[in-house]
């Protein structure tokens, strides 16, 4: 079904093998790539539409559909140019669901939608800020509001007909607190929030059904820790310049990655589709390898209830 990139120390070589385990492919911190999408693509004339005619409309970085509310965001355009583009990341989110409901069913019980977005801009080069660059190496935090240590898993396909898109990674989230957490300044210990950000939390969340922008309210100590990690690692330029492994993924490829437990930056590519979904903590089978456990300071084979 899909090969294995695993994501190792630093300079490794890349290992690849089949592997039916996606789910504990992904859980073990591994990047699962297909050499062709395991999904029917937009047609060619959607494909095209996307990377020739939203250019003159792009108010944001990408154009983003939140399924859920069907709302998108990113384009000043006319009404059908807006409905095309809808309708086009519609069909290709509701795709990727069923791929992967279907491919690991336990493992995705009760995810939650986050965006099915369209990434228009050459990745290589581009003037943002640190926190917001995709060029600098990171993991994943805090995607559309606080996760509460729900997996951030997001799906990938490289659009572009004539040029790999590029990915350097320093290892896992693991490998990579072990080494840095006390540079980081990152405490080990108790996740569980305060009353008032649980009852904050469970409003925000069910309020977020219908207006998504509102999960970026939502805050928890798990998310705060893993914030200041992801914003340590982009403003520490040892770190950046410290050894990477490049990862090319070709025309029309697809992979997918939990980005918040494996470390990675796009250096080069442009037009892509990506999808994002928040996978429940309770769904891992591999608990200790979660970045929740993890900054819990719980050590392997403990059985602790997660406090939500």
């Amino acid at each position: 079904m899909g090969s294995v990139l695993r994501s190792p120390a630093p300079m490794a070589q890349t290992a690849q093998q089949e592997n039916n385990d996606l789910a504990g492919a992904l859980e073990r911190g591994e990047i699962v790539r297909f050499s062709g999408a395991p999904i029917a693509l937009p047609s060619a004339d959607d494909q095209e539409f996307l990377r020739t005619a939203l250019a003159p409309f792009l108010a944001r970085k990408n154009v983003s559909l939140y399924p859920e509310a069907n709302r998108l965001t990113g384009l000043e355009a006319p009404p059908e140019v807006k409905e095309r583009a809808r309708r086009i990341l519609a069909g290709h989110s509701a795709r990727v669901r069923t791929f992967l409901t279907s491919a690991m069913p336990a493992f995705t019980r009760g995810m939650r939608v986050g965006t099915s977005s369209f990434r228009p801009l050459e990745e290589e080069g581009r003037d943002l800020s640190r926190h917001a660059s995709n060029e600098l190496v990171h993991v994943d935090a805090g995607a559309y509001g606080a996760t509460h240590g729900d997996r951030i898993l997001r799906f990938f396909i490289n659009l572009n007909p004539s040029r790999d898109r590029v990915w350097i990674t320093k290892g896992t989230f693991r490998e990579l607190f072990a080494e840095h957490r006390k540079s980081a300044g990152i405490e080990v210990g108790d996740l569980r929030p305060n009353p008032a950000e649980r009852i904050l939390g469970g409003a925000l969340r069910t309020a977020s059904r219908s207006f998504p922008m509102l999960r970026v309210l939502d805050s928890s100590p798990y998310d705060r820790r893993m914030r200041r990690f992801h914003n340590w690692m982009k403003d520490t330029p040892s770190f950046q310049q410290s050894p990477s492994r490049a990862i090319s993924f070709e025309p029309f490829s697809a992979w997918m990655v939990l980005t918040d437990g494996v470390s990675h930056a796009c250096i080069r590519g442009q037009h892509a589709l990506v999808d994002t979904f928040l996978v429940p903590l309770a769904n891992c089978s591999l608990r200790s390898e979660t970045p929740f456990r993890i900054l819990a300071g719980e050590t392997e084979g403990a059985e602790h209830m997660i406090l939500r």
